[in-house]
């Protein structure tokens, strides 16, 4: 996936700075509700200018890599959301 990529799935890109850090970089993450989050890779560690998402704040990775999956994964979450049963 690309930079660009996350951005049009609607990331927002959070900023770190020499202050809070020696070098500074940023990531993306994207909210969909308290407790259910993704967060990119930092741009320190993007290899190949090929970035990924992962659940946030889980025991164990959970990775994506397509775009699509991503998009999809995203637009079914924010559905169910709004779901009444």
């Amino acid at each position: 996936m690309t930079e660009k990529e996350i951005t049009l799935l609607g990331f927002e890109r959070q900023e770190v700075t020499k202050d809070q850090h020696w070098e500074p970089y940023h990531y993306y993450t994207y909210c969909v509700t308290k407790g259910l989050e993704f967060i990119s890779v930092a741009s320190d560690g993007v290899k190949d200018g090929k970035w990924y998402v992962e659940i946030f704040n889980t025991e164990e990775p959970v990775r994506f890599y397509d775009f699509g999956e991503v998009q999809a994964l995203i637009n079914r979450l924010e559905k169910a959301k709004h779901e009444k049963e």
